[in-house]
């Protein structure tokens, strides 16, 4: 069974920067979906950005919340996920959760109900 652990969460104050790391204890990232969803306390849990790569596909997908400022990525070496979130906000407070789907999910990258597997979360709290 596959463990996903999340880390590099913590605060800082907004416009600055965390990069968030997903590892791996089992399994390949080939012919997976990756993801990092958040959740605020009272709010659902929503999707940030996916990543799906195989041969010469290589899809990413980002909530509108993120274009621009979250990049995510993934170490076929290591099998490591990443998150570079840049210009942080405070509305960008949250629980940060990599998940991993199998296969291919298409218009449906960002959503939740698709992941099977999740780590157990990392905590990002941006200060104004």
């Amino acid at each position: 069974q596959v463990q996903l652990v999340e880390s590099g969460g913590g605060s800082v104050q907004a416009g600055g920067s965390l990069r968030l790391s997903c590892a791996s204890s089992g399994g390949p990232y080939a012919r997976y979906c990756m993801a990092w969803f958040r959740q605020a306390p009272g709010k659902v849990r929503e999707g940030v950005a996916a990543i799906y790569r195989l041969g010469d596909l290589n899809a990413t997908y980002y909530a509108d919340s993120a274009k621009g400022r979250f990049t995510i990525s993934q170490d076929g070496a290591t099998n490591t996920l990443y998150l570079q979130m840049d210009s942080l906000k405070p509305e960008d407070s949250a629980t940060y959760y990599c998940a991993r789907a199998p296969g291919y999910l298409h218009d449906r990258m960002l959503s939740a109900s698709d992941y099977t597997e999740w780590g157990q979360g990392t905590q990002v709290t941006v200060s104004s």
